[in-house]
């Protein structure tokens, strides 16, 4: 095991169950480290953003934790709740419908609805994909400001003749799905499939979730696609509303 990490984590577990900051010589009686081994891991966690030092040089979490935690509760929630809406777009649109979520630069599956039709999008739930080559992916990437996509410069691999390679390409169609509420996968990531989402926001207006349908580009071309986006977004607005979620909190990072 990694002792310096479990150093930090010991730190953070003491420091989120305490009422006020403490300081170094108490931190490190309490989790059995030396003075100078805490106040070194003390400053690397300062450093990472997940804890502070006030003017009286002790030491407190700050918000990250609870960042961190309300994501993976979200991704909890979402799932859930997402429930009637996914089986009702899937009812409705007769194609394959998956609820994802954003890790770093991919998104994750975490719900599917197979299509009845014999040709279909093939994924999985916990399969993971380029969040710039997928419509639930560009949906969530749309409300992540441009300072998130930065992490995507230089990683923009071409996986068909339509992938978008390059950040200000990508930010300037992430322009468009924000004014139409919704994001087209034109065989950007499989050549034969394409798809169209929308994003879910929780109570706080943070983007949380993608919900959206895919399926074989034969069948589901462009226009086909546009005739399922008012369904899509209404999907996507009663997740949101079911999270809590009210209009006026929408982020408004510029892209």
């Amino acid at each position: 095991m990694d002792k310096t990490l479990l150093k930090g984590l010991s730190l953070l577990e003491t420091l989120s169950r305490s009422p006020t900051a403490r300081g170094v010589s108490e931190l490190a009686e309490e989790v059995g480290l030396t003075r100078s081994n805490t106040h070194r891991t003390l400053q690397t966690l300062v450093a990472a953003g997940y804890v502070h030092q006030n003017e009286a040089s002790n030491y407190g979490c700050t918000l990250k934790l609870f960042e961190l935690a309300n994501a993976v509760l979200a991704r909890v929630d979402v799932v859930e709740i997402a429930q009637p809406a996914i089986q009702a777009l899937a009812a409705k649109t007769l194609e394959t419908v998956h609820l994802s979520v954003l890790d770093g630069v991919e998104v994750i599956y975490l719900q599917k609805i197979d299509s009845p039709q014999p040709v279909r999008a093939y994924t999985s739930v916990g399969g993971r994909s380029p969040a710039y080559c997928v419509a639930t992916g560009k949906a969530l990437l749309a409300h992540m400001g441009r300072h998130y996509l930065d992490q995507l410069e230089g990683q923009m691999r071409a996986y068909t003749p339509r992938t978008i390679t390059n950040v200000a390409t990508l930010a300037e169609e992430l322009r468009q799905v924000r004014k139409q509420h919704y994001a087209i996968n034109r065989g950007e990531w499989r050549a034969s499939v394409c798809g169209l989402a929308s994003a879910i926001f929780d109570a706080s207006g943070r983007p949380v979730a993608g919900i959206g349908i895919s399926g074989p580009t034969e069948r589901l071309k462009v226009t086909r696609l546009r005739e399922f986006s008012e369904d899509v977004v209404m999907a996507a607005r009663q997740i949101s509303k079911a999270l809590g979620y009210s209009p006026h909190f929408g982020p408004d990072d510029e892209l």
